[in-house]
């Protein structure tokens, strides 16, 4: 039913071919999702407000689980030490004797992590318009696999491990710094350091920079952030080495998600659409 049939001259029925109108249809249809379109400004806005305070609702929400998440740093600092690359403390007592140097990393820490990555998002918006969505998608990607991360493995930054002899450098040099440290403790899972989102995003601000901005002081800049953003997690004692692999893997699943909705890495698709 539904399909037209028509006689031919042996008088034998056939069915008459489906309009290629419909096949066409069909198959625009499917792959809508995936093509890129034009940002709309005011939705953008609102997309982002909206999804940072439902990330911050739901980062804060998970449980602190303060004992397993002693339990588990000491756990990282111990493969660490294995491996060879336990040399955060050593990097933390070094910086926090410079003083305008750990203050500096203090204010480093706090501001630009979301600075950088706003700046990235308009400079996509104007410059890339579209490569944007999917460039976007990778990082909206990147922060919801985090959240599962954060609720799993509840994680003590090494600032706070008991026997770990780590400098809180927020604390000691009364600087404004961190929202898991000093007055604004209260305001945030102090125990959600793995995987570390200063590394996720530093990196995909790096990338993105690095693979279309034009200008090569530009591009230097782009490997130079997240190469920096990494000491500064390091040396002001908010994160393992290995949180920064976590970091990266889920970044790695970012531009998965990307390049199977999009059918193409982010960087590759058209720069300009209707």
């Amino acid at each position: 039913m539904g399909d037209t049939t028509a006689t031919t001259p042996s008088g034998r029925e056939s069915a008459a071919p489906r309009p290629v109108a419909d096949e066409s249809t069909r198959r625009s249809v499917l792959r809508r999702p995936r093509t890129p379109r034009r940002p709309r400004f005011w939705f953008e806005i609102l997309l982002i407000a909206v999804s940072y305070w439902i990330y911050s609702l739901i980062r804060n929400a998970v449980p602190e689980q303060k004992d397993q998440a002693l339990s588990n740093a000491d756990w990282i600092w111990k493969v660490e030490q294995r491996l060879g690359i336990a040399v955060e403390e050593s990097v933390n007592h070094a910086v926090n004797s410079v003083k305008w140097l750990v203050v500096g990393m203090n204010y480093y820490y706090a501001t630009l992590h979301f600075v950088v990555t706003l700046g990235v998002l308009v400079w996509l918006y104007r410059r890339h318009p579209g490569r944007y969505a999917a460039t976007r998608l990778v990082l909206f990607a990147t922060t919801a696999v985090a959240l599962v991360g954060y609720y799993f493995y509840p994680l003590a930054p090494p600032r706070l491990m008991t026997n770990g002899g780590f400098v809180d450098t927020v604390v000691v040099h009364q600087t404004w710094g961190s929202m898991a440290s000093g007055d604004l403790k209260h305001m945030s899972n102090q125990y959600a350091a793995m995987p570390s989102m200063h590394i996720g995003w530093s990196v995909w601000c790096g990338l993105t920079i690095s693979a279309l901005a034009s200008l090569p002081w530009a591009r230097v800049l782009g490997f130079l952030y997240p190469a920096t953003t990494l000491v500064v997690i390091v040396a002001t004692a908010n994160h393992f080495w290995l949180d920064a692999v976590g970091g990266l893997l889920c970044l790695a699943f970012g531009y998965l998600v990307a390049r199977l909705w999009y059918g193409a890495l982010p960087f590759s698709l058209p720069r300009w659409v209707p």
